[in-house]
């Protein structure tokens, strides 16, 4: 049997990936031999000669092909390396961190699943439910940002629990709160949304009249709502690998995604060979696990036949809403770009909001509303160049749907944070690197949505008509496919562009997009963490902003599930 042309599409970009990977020492922009010889000895001079007796210690010299031999055989054997910083084995180090974080996310998973109970159970009880808008919220907002928040008013302000480290129980409520409400309010909001049409089929009303107990319908119901929905699951357990490492760096958690950061920054390139690895199977382990919990729902009868979806309902909500969202934001940016961001002030360092400063200042005294102004066309405007990449890169794959296929499955078992990760241990952290992180794994939405508006057209009666008439290919093509599929997916790209900018924010956080002194959202939010407790204005200020953005995420782009008909074998 001749393997499919996603199969092997998904072969070659899981090589892809690993092959990067393998010779990550070898791409990387700067000189690891440097990165070596400070950690051996911090006096030694780097003199050529020390340098060169480092690279041929550690292979660096023979080229990438035999250095991916060498880490693909030392794989093979469980060797993963040692560590160029502290000497020690890799593989005790990221076995260490993955103990961590999967404690984390195996706390956060019970997060999520109690708040999704909660939204779903009004929507069991009634048939319908009034929270779409509320899961839909928690679901945009950002993990690093309701980090911050929770370590903010919990931590400092109320002093509830402790905020950073790993010593007990306790130090795992805030980080698993911070990475379980935005997943749960993905799973809540898709069963709930789907449920209501389930509960409104012939088979309820039916099972009601022969008196069917309320418990065994809302257990039949969910049976029947899950199965198209646990993809989606899948795809929300991966994020909780990269929003993972945002909340373990905010809470100073010694987990795999905090690893494999400080890897990057440090250039300790074996060990984030190592980490990103084992974030890459996870992902992937996640995947086949969602895979094969949709297939033993379904069960052995369902598995060869078809199966129609209920659809789904969008979010209501007033135009008022995301109008009003629009205009405050655009209000502080626009004010914000009259003021002076770059303005340094040591006397009024971490002042109060005042007249002459709305939003105080920061730890150099640089107004707090000018930066948060100017960082949005840094922030938005890049976000906009990622949509448009997304837009090409998805319209072109619209059309190749078995290659795109293969692809979209390795692209959506990376998050942001771990392409970026890649890319900033390449190219350095840089606003170019985050966006290419995010454009790299931000296509499969658009191209699926665009393969099945060309594979709609291709079979239309006009077009067969074009055909009849002896219409060439290329004018077929240009002035007919093409303009009923651009448009609508064009519409789709646009309405993500607030998610994108809180991906690129989130990079930016973290240390791997734009750098100092750039007023970027995400690194205004990092860099005042530093001062937070003397000064929780300077924090309030980007995460305000980043929170308007996550609303206009939800309100501008309700998700919707288009009513097909879905063969149910795989």
């Amino acid at each position: 049997m001749r393997p499919s042309v996603d199969t092997l599409t998904r072969a070659g970009a899981l090589a892809g990936v690993l092959a990067a990977v393998g010779v990550l020492p070898w791409l990387s922009g700067r000189d690891p031999a440097l990165t070596v010889l400070r950690a051996r000895s911090a006096e030694q001079e780097p003199t050529r000669e020390a340098l060169d007796a480092v690279r041929r210690d550690l292979g660096l010299d023979a080229g990438p092909l035999p250095l991916l031999g060498q880490w693909a055989a030392g794989l093979a054997h469980g060797d993963l390396g040692t560590s160029w910083v502290s000497g020690s084995g890799v593989l005790p180090s990221v076995l260490a961190g993955l103990q961590v974080s999967l404690t984390l996310m195996g706390a956060a998973l019970g997060v999520a699943v109690l708040l999704a109970a909660a939204l779903v159970a009004p929507v069991l009880v009634r048939g319908r439910g009034s929270g779409g808008a509320v899961a839909a919220m928690l679901a945009a907002v950002p993990e690093f940002l309701l980090a911050t928040v929770a370590l903010l008013v919990c931590g400092v302000w109320l002093g509830l629990l402790p905020t950073s480290g790993w010593r007990g129980p306790g130090y795992l409520v805030l980080p698993a709160v911070a990475l379980g409400v935005p997943a749960g309010g993905l799973l809540g909001r898709l069963v709930a949304d789907a449920l209501p049409a389930v509960l409104g089929e012939r088979w309820v009303e039916l099972w009601r009249g022969a008196g069917v107990s309320r418990v065994r319908i809302a257990a039949a119901a969910l049976r029947r709502a899950l199965p198209p929905l646990v993809p989606q699951f899948g795809m929300a357990a991966v994020g909780l690998t990269g929003g993972a490492v945002a909340v373990e760096t905010v809470f100073a958690v010694p987990g795999i995604g905090r690893t494999a950061l400080g890897a990057a920054k440090s250039q300790d390139l074996p060990l984030l060979q190592g980490a990103v690895l084992a974030l890459l199977l996870l992902g992937l382990a996640v995947g086949a696990a969602a895979a094969f919990t949709r297939r033993r729902l379904l069960g052995p009868a369902l598995r060869d036949a078809s199966l129609a979806l209920p659809a789904a309902r969008p979010v209501r909500t007033h135009p008022a809403v995301p109008l009003t969202l629009f205009t405050l934001l655009a209000a502080a940016i626009g004010w914000g770009l009259l003021r002076d961001p770059y303005a340094v002030h040591t006397t009024a360092r971490l002042a109060a909001p005042t007249v002459a400063h709305p939003l105080g200042t920061d730890g150099l005294g640089r107004d707090v509303l000018a930066r948060l102004g100017h960082g949005a066309a840094i922030t938005v405007g890049t976000a906009a160049a990622v949509c448009l990449l997304s837009l090409l890169a998805g319209l072109a794959l619209g059309f190749l749907p078995g290659v795109a296929a293969g692809a979209a499955d390795i692209a959506n078992a990376l998050p942001p944070v771990i392409v970026g990760i890649l890319v900033a241990a390449v190219s350095g952290p840089g606003t170019g690197g985050a966006a290419l992180a995010v454009a790299l794994i931000s296509w499969p939405p658009l191209a699926a949505h665009a393969a099945a508006l060309v594979q709609e057209v291709r079979a239309s009666a006009f077009l067969l008509a074009q055909r009849a008439i002896g219409a060439p290919p290329w004018w077929v093509l240009t002035r007919h496919v093409l303009p009923t599929v651009a448009g609508p997916v064009a519409r789709h790209a646009l309405l993500r562009l607030p998610g994108i900018a809180l991906a690129l924010a989130s990079l930016g956080f973290l240390g791997l997009g734009a750098q100092p002194p750039a007023p970027e959202w995400g690194l205004l939010l990092d860099e005042s963490r530093a001062y937070v407790e003397r000064a929780p204005w300077a924090a309030l200020a980007p995460a305000a902003a980043l929170a308007l953005l996550a609303g206009l995420a939800v309100t501008g782009a309700p998700y919707t599930q288009p009513r097909m008909k879905e063969r149910t074998d795989g």
